[in-house]
């Protein structure tokens, strides 16, 4: 059985309207929001064994203060480009390299190619907000075999339900 936490980054700062995309850092609600979520997960013992993001600044830092908060080492936390701002069919290409021995994995990136994949992966959403975590089990022992057939809704959580806490 494999897990799978689908995580959209925290909320980004638009105080520099003309800084690079790539380069938005997380705003103050973001930085506020992302230690409270992972804290949520925590508590849940929703615990990673590896930690997949988008090297994006805003994703960068969510996933590293998730890390952080988890007791999960900052430095094994696997940066890419290739999440920045990927289509679903992409992002999923991506996580189906994660090495079998790895059970429970959280990738972090943007919209909308993560609303994409939780669709195609048979969730129903209308938006993943900011901080947003999305929750599939696999019915596989390999990464590579994950898909629609053999997924199923773990749990869908964000800052703003009250019910996550």
């Amino acid at each position: 059985m494999k897990k799978l936490v689908i995580y959209r980054h925290a909320k980004s700062s638009w105080a520099e309207p003309f800084l690079e995309d790539h380069k938005r850092p997380l705003a103050e609600r973001g930085l506020r929001d992302a230690p409270r979520m992972a804290q949520r997960l925590k508590r849940k013992n929703i615990k990673p064994d590896y930690i997949l993001s988008s090297d994006a600044e805003r994703a960068k830092t969510t996933a590293l203060i998730t890390a952080e908060n988890m007791d999960y080492a900052q430095g094994d936390v696997n940066l890419t480009n290739k999440l920045y701002l990927a289509s679903s069919n992409h992002i999923l290409k991506t996580i189906r390299h994660i090495p079998d021995s790895k059970k429970t994995a959280f990738i972090f990136g943007h919209n909308p190619g993560l609303n994409d994949l939780i669709e195609n992966l048979g969730g129903e959403i209308d938006n993943l907000p900011t901080c947003g975590q999305f929750g599939f089990i696999f019915e596989t022992d390999s990464w590579e075999k994950i898909g629609p057939s053999n997924a199923k809704v773990w749990f869908f959580d964000f800052p703003k339900n009250q019910t996550g806490n």
